[in-house]
């Protein structure tokens, strides 16, 4: 993410990350986890709390309703000793066939049942166009995993709770936030855990990066830049490499199979889509979707939130339109938004340590900047901390580096990203971050070795450890002996519609700074799922035939 950025100088960087990790976790200062540290890692499942004794040979029963893109990644990355599908449902027949074959390329996330379970599988998991149909077909089904369009979750995830089922619902949670608030609703009135998809909750490379930054170590942290780039301008080209004219490589306008367009011909409305566009292209449209806010900068905006302490922001502005498409789609394809977030000494502080609703230092702010754009794809996607002693870059999703400052009272102090950093101790609450003055792990890494402990291969981006967890916490909600105890289980899992819903706001709430070109200041009762007051009540969702949608009545 910084332009500028020699090889040697990432290598620095990830050596420091690792380097730093390992020393805040001798001291005490932070867990140990798996994401590169040079001590002895701990697993997913320890590091998050859950165990596999739990599931005492138990798998879940699980269905899943969606079975496209992120469908299949659900279905690639999950653990069948902890969740089993044994029934799936989609209205198009390409998607039916696609989650059972996988994706052809053995690297593809999108393994597909066949692989998962063997060339029995269609045997095995029943499969349905109707998921009504399914949920009052299969009894044994405990909990339902949703990856559908974004103005279905809502109503989908609604009658699987009233179903009964358990659900874990891809991310953005809902179209609007008035949608959201009857999820959580829905999860409570039922007793049903609800948990939603961002699964950097559950990356523990995340987690590392965030332990490093709650130990203080990169000083005061006043900005955090963040960011996913596109490049859509090329033309499309066929098999042959031959260009089509007039068509671009986008992956938000896919085209559409002649097979689905055949069989759901006269059936569009019945499953809420105005045409084949709208249901094959979903992303593009506003009635569907919710832009690039709700498919990345949710995304980029919830780590955000975590490196920060999960504080709700305080204001956003925003810029965003339709720059350089001249198609029919009719969300931004650049957005650029500043958030202000609560710095750490902004609220005055109860006895335990948590944040009030009065406000010591008004000046306490933290400024996050949001982009995403289509014409251009130099930059990795990922996060920059910044912070008075050091800086910290998570890219990737796979990558994390770190830099210290450089110190302007040292004379020896050489360039910061060219600087092995080490932890030291100004007493026993304070770690910081100083440049070592012997050969580390950073000198190593640049000089082409392998820097101790380093891991090797793909990092876990959370899919299945998020879907461990949802199906631990079901195992102990059922085995739960007082309301009490089924209420803790069903706010335990790490984004559950509560957490999920503050990343809706944030993310919905800077669409409505970009389309009214205003300042917003965030209000605490958006985030009260008992208030009826939201950002967004203009946002009115309608079905196909253009009727209102009423949730509350379901």
């Amino acid at each position: 993410m910084a332009l500028d950025m020699t090889p040697e100088e990432k290598e620095i960087g990830k050596a420091n990350f690792d380097h730093v990790s390992e020393q805040l976790s001798r001291r005490g200062f932070m867990k140990t986890v798996a994401a590169g540290a040079a001590v002895v890692p701990v697993s997913a499942a320890a590091y998050f709390g859950y165990q596999y004794e739990t599931m005492q040979k138990r798998p879940v029963k699980a269905a899943i309703i969606g079975t496209g893109d992120e469908g299949g990644v659900l279905v690639g990355e999950h653990n069948p000793e902890y969740l089993e599908f044994i029934a799936c449902a989609d209205i198009r027949p390409t998607q039916r066939k696609r989650i059972f074959e996988g994706d052809s390329k053995p690297t593809s996330p999108r393994k597909g049942f066949n692989r998962i379970y063997g060339k029995d599988a269609a045997s095995r998991i029943k499969v349905y166009v109707d998921y009504k149909e399914m949920l009052a077909s299969e009894p044994e089904i405990e909990a339902v995993v949703i990856a559908l369009p974004l103005h279905l979750h809502a109503p989908v995830a609604i009658d699987c709770l009233n179903a009964k089922k358990h659900v874990l619902c891809e991310k953005l949670m809902a179209w609007n936030i008035n949608q959201c608030k009857e999820m959580i609703k829905a999860a409570e009135r039922n007793d049903r855990i609800l948990t939603i998809g961002h699964q950097r909750h559950y990356s523990l490379l995340y987690a590392q990066a965030v332990e490093v930054i709650k130990s203080g170590v990169l000083g005061d942290i006043k900005h955090i830049r963040a960011l996913w780039h596109r490049n859509n301008t090329w033309p499309r080209v066929d098999k042959k490499g031959r260009i089509i004219p007039g068509e671009l490589r986008d992956s938000w306008r896919k085209s559409i199979p002649e097979e689905d367009a055949k069989a759901l011909a006269n059936e569009l409305e019945k499953w809420d889509y105005k045409s084949m566009e709208e249901l094959v292209r979903w992303r593009l449209y506003q009635r569907t979707g919710g832009g690039l806010m709700a498919e990345l900068g949710s995304h980029q905006l919830d780590a955000c939130s975590i490196f920060l302490g999960k504080v709700h922001p305080l204001a956003v502005t925003g810029v965003g339109g339709k720059y350089f498409y001249t198609d029919d789609r009719e969300i931004e394809d650049h957005v650029f938004c500043t958030f202000e977030f609560p710095g750490p000494d902004y609220y005055v502080k109860d006895k335990n340590g948590n944040n009030t609703a009065k406000v010591k230092n008004k000046d306490d702010i933290v400024v996050v900047t949001y982009s995403s754009i289509n014409t251009n794809s130099f930059e990795n996607y990922g996060e920059c901390v910044m912070g008075t002693r050091g800086t910290l870059i998570v890219e990737s999703e796979q990558t994390a580096m770190l830099w210290t400052e450089r110190d302007p009272n040292k004379k020896d102090s050489g360039p910061a990203r060219s600087t092995a950093a080490t932890v030291v101790t100004l007493n026993k609450n304070q770690p910081i971050l100083d440049s070592s003055s012997t050969t580390g792990p950073a000198e190593v890494a640049a000089s082409g070795q392998t820097a101790p402990g380093r891991t090797t291969g793909p990092v876990s981006r959370g899919y299945r450890e998020e879907m461990e967890h949802f199906a631990y916490c079901i195992r102990r909600h059922q085995e739960a002996q007082s309301d009490e105890e089924r209420r803790r289980w069903r706010r335990e899992p790490r984004c559950n519609g509560y957490v999920a819903m503050a990343d809706a706001i944030i993310a919905l709430t800077a669409n409505q700074a970009m389309r009214k070109q205003q300042r917003i200041v965030f209000q605490d009762s958006w985030f009260d799922p008992t208030s009826s007051e939201v950002p967004d009540g203009d946002m009115i969702p309608t079905n196909a035939k253009g009727k209102r949608l009423d949730l509350a009545s379901s």
